[in-house]
């Protein structure tokens, strides 16, 4: 598979732009850094989400469950590609979530596959280590 420069940068860039949401918990950003149907796989669970609404309506419920288990923001320890293509990047992605004072509170590792649909790059499918009760967006779980 060939590797190209720019379409990794564009992953990148979606990835961190949803990172910068998630930490500011603006669901419009986090939404901007997807594409959909978004896909997550995460505690035994897999959640589709069709829309970017959909989504959006549900990050009030899982802000209140990022702040029951003390969580102040999330840090990107590292992100590799593994793989790379023609409007598809996998990523190997190694998240921590944190307390106000830094200590971390769920630390785990990620596949992330960005794709490029209608000149948008977003995170398109998360399987994901995580075992938050806030890892498979509130009630969309349920």
């Amino acid at each position: 598979m060939t590797e190209n420069t720019e379409t990794n940068q564009h992953a990148s860039a979606a990835v961190e732009r949803y990172l910068d949401g998630f930490n500011k918990r603006d669901a419009n950003i986090m939404a901007d850094g997807f594409n959909f149907p978004h896909v997550r796989l995460a505690k035994g669970q897999f959640v589709s989400i069709p829309d970017a609404q959909t989504f959006i309506n549900t990050q009030a419920q899982v802000t209140e469950l990022l702040r029951a288990e003390g969580w102040d923001h999330m840090t990107k320890e590292s992100m590799s590609i593994v793989q790379s293509g023609p409007g598809k990047v996998h990523l190997a992605v190694h998240m921590v979530r944190r307390n106000s004072s830094g200590q971390p509170i769920h630390d785990f590792n990620s596949l992330w596959i960005v794709t490029e649909l209608e000149d948008h790059w977003g995170v398109q499918f998360r399987s994901s280590f995580l075992t938050s009760s806030a890892a498979t967006l509130a009630n969309l779980s349920k």
